[in-house]
């Protein structure tokens, strides 16, 4: 371990960045649905030893920040490749773009990385301090990342513990940004080994942390098993449309038909949910398309669905993407728009510059989609008041739940913007969902028009799903909701005081180690 540690503090220039860049990509198969932790616990450490290695530059804070942008470019590369499907859904208007957004993306989100390795190189000493505040530094570049310019937390390090639903349990503690801080400090701790005597006393602590935190959950999943609320009979619809298809005036009868039929096999449920903008059609104004809604909700049934609606507004129509609930008899019960809308697919900021180098947002409409309030939650005839989050809105955390806490989450997409079923973004958006589920102690019901739709329980167990890809029916009970988590109660706190006290230790091992050198 101490010749390979040599072998990367030694590297420089291309060789130096190269090496940084690879690691980083070789880290983004910790994640969905690959699940290798491994390999981003020893990605954090490669770059805490380059960071070692820049302290005998000249410039060591721009070697050390070089090499955090080059390791962050790689990991957002491999974990956000699948990015670019979403502009071949209309090639001719937006294909040449792919090159830029393939670049621009992951190469702008690196710029995080890249600030937390400059920041802790500017303060770095040899030893175990360096460790405590380099994960401070990432772990507070990883929150920016989840909040700033309407914020991207995707592939956060808390969900390289994917394969791990033991040790997934601890979001309801500390959520997913104290176990991404944690998992930083775990990959960190590595590169001790490769250091002198003593050196394994941090990685070993850690790893029995980790233990600890596997063992707990496990526990915590055997002692909670999953209960169901009575009488609720929930039929996921998943039409596989191809967005390309969706909204073709000459296929508009089929996909609406396709909704249809599968809602109406089979036992009648209770409730039955449709995916994100699962009509083709403004369903508001198809006064035939809200018969067929009476007639499927019937005495006995509610539907909730997404649905793109209009509305005149100043003599002008105003676009939003939105959610209906209807009882039975096809009454509307309540409307629901989104509020966390997605930059250049469904509004475009600086748009008079955008505009103007041919630059369109990737979801047609005259104008930007319009931002509801929210997070909120609606009352459901025959179940718990639920909880509704369109698509994006399930990867922010503590951002989930409204003033009055609902007894179930239903989160509806169309994860055919995401490319085919071997594409890696479905199951990364699927895992967002679970750990969203542990961290409020709520059900996640999923329904996606190509995948992966399911019923989670409140620690992230999967009760049903169907796979990514193909045109299928989920019917399945509710699972109950638990008690607030420790999470949910406090939010981000117990995260902020993780922070503080890998500062403390920071500092407080730089000045025990200087005070044995005088």
């Amino acid at each position: 371990m101490t010749a390979a540690a040599d072998f990367i503090c030694t590297l420089s220039g291309w060789r130096r960045f190269a090496f940084a860049f690879f690691a980083g990509l070789l880290s983004a198969l910790a994640f969905a649905p690959f699940g290798i932790f491994p390999f981003l616990l020893l990605g954090f450490a490669v770059l805490v030893l380059l960071i070692d290695g820049a302290q005998g530059k000249r410039r060591p804070v721009l070697s050390a920040a070089i090499a955090g942008w080059a390791f962050g470019f790689g990991q957002f590369l491999g974990g956000f490749y699948w990015v670019g499907y979403a502009f071949v859904v209309d090639a001719v208007v937006h294909a040449w773009q792919i090159p830029f957004v393939e670049c621009l993306l992951p190469g702008g989100m690196a710029l995080y990385p890249m600030a937390a390795c400059a920041l802790a190189a500017a303060f770095w000493r040899r030893g175990p301090s360096r460790i405590f505040l380099f994960a401070a530094c990432y772990g507070a570049a990883e929150w920016l990342r989840g909040h700033l310019l309407t914020g991207f937390p995707w592939n956060l390090p808390a969900y390289g513990w994917g394969a791990s639903l033991g040790v997934m349990q601890s979001n309801a503690l500390i959520g997913a940004y104290g176990l991404s801080l944690l998992t930083v400090l775990f990959g960190a701790s590595l590169a001790e080994l490769g250091a002198a005597k003593r050196a394994f006393i941090l990685p070993a602590s850690l790893t029995a942390l980790f233990a600890l935190l596997w063992l707990g959950g496990d526990l915590r999943l055997a002692l909670t098993p999953t209960a169901t609320v009575s009488g609720v009979r929930l039929r996921i619809v998943q039409p596989d449309i191809p967005q390309q298809e969706k909204y073709l005036p000459q296929y508009r009868a089929r996909n609406w038909q396709t909704l249809m039929t599968l809602s109406l096999s089979g036992r009648p449920p209770t409730h039955i949910i449709w995916p994100e903008a699962a009509p083709p059609f403004l369903l508001a104004r198809e006064p035939a398309a809200l018969d067929d809604v009476a007639l499927l909700t019937g005495q006995h049934t509610v539907l909730m669905t997404g649905a793109v609606r209009g509305e005149a507004v100043d003599g002008r129509i105003r676009f939003f993407n939105s959610f209906y609930i209807f009882g039975h008899g096809g009454q509307l019960l309540a409307t629901y728009d989104k509020f966390h809308l997605v930059p250049f697919g469904e509004y475009l900021p600086l748009a008079s510059i955008f505009d103007a180098l041919g630059i369109s947002k990737l979801v047609e409409s005259p104008g930007d989609f319009t931002p509801g309030n929210g997070p909120r939650s609606f009352d459901v005839p025959g179940a718990p008041p639920a909880g509704v989050l369109i698509c994006y809105e399930i990867l922010f955390p503590g951002a989930v739940v409204g003033e009055t806490r609902p007894g179930w989450l239903v989160n509806v997409t169309d994860d055919s913007w995401f490319g085919p079923s071997s594409s890696t973004g479905p199951y990364q958006h699927f895992l967002t969902a679970r750990v969203r589920a542990i961290e409020e102690g709520l059900p996640v019901v999923r329904a996606a028009n190509t995948g992966i739709s399911g019923v989670i329980d409140a620690e992230g167990r999967i009760v049903a799903s169907l796979p990514s890809g193909g045109k299928a029916v989920l019917d399945a009970s509710l699972p109950q909701a638990l008690q607030p988590t420790l999470y949910a109660r406090l939010g981000d706190a117990i995260f902020a005081l993780l922070l503080v006290l890998c500062l403390a230790f920071s500092f407080a091992a730089r000045d025990e180690r200087a005070g044995r050198t005088r």
